[in-house]
């Protein structure tokens, strides 16, 4: 079973939104497919409730200490994708979520501003070394500058190519997505058509072909196995380094410098 996480200290972002998306386009490409729901604003819940059919089954788990053995019994039920939607900030289910997932998709809207406050994220997913990416969501559809922008600001920190990091189509702002929330329906089911389901879809391709190259690179650059992963200790405390104690102390969250992300530690 792979499990996605849809994960970001900035509220906002659509996380829901995407998360509903590719659990309802995961579902139509044949998969068997979950939804769990970390966020205590029960958007997913609420969403179900509105809904016609049963599948995928949302389910509510607010305890940290509960995903990881229902993870395990719904890989055994043969569940194939799982996706788990989380609440702003970082909390223990959050990182408990992180934890134990296959790839954690960080959505932003396409501004500087956006990408920067992803930076504690970023903390939590490299203390795992879980593979990740960005998806650059509610782009205006006349905003290629805003765009440009954006991608400047995750490739002038990243030492890797930008594709590596960036998820691909980026998913442009269309009333579909909030229409499709409020029937009960993915945007996928809401118009099978329209601009907006063919990128949710693609975007699931592209999810898919991340998810089933199995190998993680760590800050070593050796190829591991996805599931293997350095041993924390739990909750996560993030320590600040020596260098980053030189740093200005006047930003509410650190920047990715601050915090020394290694994007090797997630691809």
């Amino acid at each position: 079973m792979y499990t996605i996480v849809l994960a970001t200290q900035k509220g906002g972002s659509g996380k829901s939104t995407l998360a509903i998306g590719l659990a309802v386009a995961a579902q139509q490409a044949g998969h068997k497919v979950r939804v769990i729901e970390t966020d205590r604003q029960g958007t997913l819940s609420k969403w179900q409730a509105r809904r016609t059919t049963g599948e995928p089954i949302v389910e509510a788990i607010y305890d940290a200490k509960m995903i990881e053995p229902r993870l395990e019994a719904l890989a055994i039920d043969g569940v194939t994708v799982c996706v788990i939607d989380t609440g702003s900030g970082i909390t223990a289910s959050t990182t408990a979520a992180i934890r134990y997932c296959d790839l954690c998709l960080i959505p932003a809207r396409p501004s500087v501003a956006d990408i920067e406050a992803t930076a504690p994220t970023l903390s939590v997913i490299k203390a795992w070394r879980k593979p990740f990416a960005f998806v650059l969501n509610q782009a205006p559809i006349r905003g290629g500058h805003r765009i440009t922008d954006a991608t400047t600001a995750l490739d002038s920190d990243a030492p890797r190519d930008i594709a590596e990091v960036l998820a691909q189509p980026f998913i442009m702002m269309r009333n579909d997505h909030q229409d499709a929330l409020a029937a009960g329906l993915g945007v996928c089911e809401f118009d099978t058509d329209g601009k907006s389901a063919q990128e949710i879809r693609s975007l699931w391709r592209w999810t898919a072909g991340k998810l089933a190259g199995d190998h993680v690179m760590h800050e070593a650059g050796e190829l591991k196995e996805a599931g293997e992963h350095a041993e924390v200790e739990f909750p996560i405390m993030l320590t600040p380094s020596a260098e980053d104690a030189k740093l200005p102390t006047t930003r509410a969250y650190p920047t990715w410098a601050d915090n020394g992300i290694n994007w090797k530690a997630g691809l």
